[in-house]
């Protein structure tokens, strides 16, 4: 079964837009994870402006208490993915930290969210990764490469000594979105791309704009291990939780109303 990895980075932001710890990550995390998914992701950025450097460590704490307390009950134990850009804060970060999976992603200075996979075509890109790649390896933590779909570059991840790609789905998600056809379509370079990937002993993660939708479709990837969903699957609890969260304020306001 494809594991899912919920990145919590919107309740951060919202959070932070705000101050103070309500919405409280570590108490949603909690919710998450009791409702069955397989671990908790965060993309920690340089600029703090969701997940905090502070937030990183009390997740940590957390999921060691949550693990503890699960695999007692004979439950298997929740993942911890941390996603960064290749650099020495990065870094410093995980080796700290320690997680399960560290996801290497490439960042552009001011943009909104991760748009592209690692380019293997500039030369600088895999000596910056390598020894970032041999750190966490030798700590024992699971490395991935945030990767598009082309397979000519899945070779010098296999050298890297990564053990997993993520497969950026934003073209085939926003393809989805404007015709399920065109999605479709797209939808085969990624089969070939997980293909090529197992070949050369890759294992298979994928995320961003997934959805319940487009899923359907995606879930039949071939040899997907993990999807790791953020925003879409938040912005979709605002309209499937909200009714139910709206009606217990109510419950709350009557019972007010009735001392």
């Amino acid at each position: 079964m494809t594991q899912l990895s919920v990145n919590v980075n919107k309740i951060a932001t919202l959070r932070n837009s705000r101050g103070g710890s309500i919405p409280n990550v570590l108490k949603l995390s909690e919710i998450i994870l009791d409702s069955g998914a397989h671990g908790i992701t965060v993309h920690p950025r340089s600029d703090e402006r969701h997940i905090t450097k502070q937030d990183v460590f009390e997740l940590k704490e957390f999921l060691e208490s949550y693990n503890q307390k699960i695999t007692k009950l004979g439950i298997s134990k929740k993942e911890y993915n941390i996603e960064g850009e290749p650099s020495e804060r990065f870094l410093e970060l995980v080796l700290k930290a320690k997680p399960d999976q560290a996801t290497l992603v490439p960042v552009k200075p001011g943009e909104i969210t991760s748009d592209h996979g690692f380019d293997f075509r500039d030369p600088n890109t895999f000596s910056t990764l390598k020894p970032i790649v041999e750190a966490f390896r030798k700590e024992g933590i699971r490395v991935s490469l945030f990767m598009e779909t082309d397979f000519t570059f899945y070779d010098q991840v296999t050298l890297l000594g990564a053990e997993r790609i993520e497969l950026y789905t934003g073209p085939y998600a926003h393809a989805f979105d404007t015709d399920v056809e065109k999605g479709i379509q797209i939808f085969e370079s990624y089969q070939k791309a997980a293909i090529e990937a197992n070949k050369r002993g890759l294992g298979v993660n994928a995320g961003h704009d997934l959805d319940t939708k487009n899923l359907q479709v995606f879930a039949k990837l071939p040899f997907l291990a993990e999807v790791s969903i953020g925003h879409r699957l938040m912005a979709q609890s605002l309209v499937d939780g909200l009714g139910f969260t709206v009606k217990e304020y109510l419950k709350v306001l009557s019972q007010g109303n009735e001392s």
